[in-house]
């Protein structure tokens, strides 16, 4: 019995250093702040404006070689699309996003949210960084972002090759990255990782502590980022920390606060707050339209 105790402490300890002392605080506030929380899809999540086509698609591997899978949705009429944006359907293609999920996985409220930003006219690849898994619970949601969490190097080039999939594969002449939440945090990760990649960037109270002032003044993507000012998993401080780095530099993009706490946007959590949620979303869409359909 005690040499199990010992080999439970051990594993646990060597998740810790797998996903970084960082990596699990984080973890440990999302905790907190999405206890109670349910990821079940509501009414309150919004059809797309207009039709969209769905499927699923393979976009990356792991690094045994096991096929990942993204979920792809796409204006059902792009011609027309293209036609109302002033663009000639003969010689434009759709932009991307590439779609980044919550802690709790590529679930449906995931896929809802990826239709509609398809309804707004971009091909938009959700992607999978838990390689196939979701959670239910927040015990299971903590679990999965730390095990994702240390496999740094397989996030950063599933991201990678979703960008490639929609440049190559679907053709789209630019592409920006968005996400919530863990995602939030890992849109934020991707501009460091590659500062001249994308397009346009929007984050949903991720951890930005990754876009360093080296970061704002090499990157050449727009920044979009949404905080909640009750947000005990990415603080206010936190916030006005990068706000100010962001100010220093001259960066590109916004910052905006909201009366509200983390995941204020997701309409199957206890802190979901309808009109800031219209309103970031809002701001979501001209803001993309602006730098992908320049």
């Amino acid at each position: 019995m005690r040499l199990s105790i010992v080999l439970l402490a051990l594993f646990g300890f060597v998740l810790l250093l797998g996903c970084g002392s960082d990596d699990a605080s984080e973890a440990d506030r999302m905790a907190e702040e999405h206890e109670g929380d349910t990821p079940t899809a509501t009414e309150a999540a919004r059809a797309p404006d207009s039709p969209v086509t769905t499927e699923t698609v393979t976009y990356t591997e792991t690094a045994d070689g096991t096929p990942v899978s993204g979920y792809l949705a796409a204006p059902a009429n792009p011609d027309s699309v293209l036609e109302a944006r002033g663009q000639d359907p003969s010689a434009s293609q759709l932009p991307g996003v590439v779609v980044i999920h919550e802690w709790w996985g590529l679930n449906d409220n995931i896929r809802t949210a990826t239709r509609r930003l398809a309804g707004q006219g971009y091909r938009a690849l959700a992607v999978d960084l838990y390689q196939g898994k979701t959670a239910s619970t927040s015990d299971s949601a903590q679990a999965l972002m730390q095990q994702a969490m240390g496999r740094k190097e397989q996030l950063a080039t599933n991201l990678r090759d979703a960008h490639e999939y929609l440049r190559s594969e679907a053709g789209a002449p630019r592409v920006a990255v968005m996400g919530w939440c863990f995602g939030g945090g890992r849109t934020f990760g991707a501009v460091a990782a590659a500062p001249e990649r994308y397009d346009a960037a929007v984050a949903y109270y991720g951890n930005p502590e990754s876009v360093t002032t080296d970061v704002l003044r090499q990157t050449t993507t727009p920044l979009l980022a949404h905080f909640g000012r009750e947000d005990q998993a990415v603080s206010i401080e936190t916030a006005r920390t990068f706000e100010s780095r962001f100010e220093e530099t001259g960066a590109d993009g916004a910052i905006h606060y909201y009366d509200a706490g983390h995941a204020f946007a997701n309409p199957s959590g206890e802190s979901y707050e309808p009109e800031a949620a219209e309103q970031a979303w809002t701001r979501t869409t001209d803001f993309l339209a602006q730098h992908l359909y320049p």
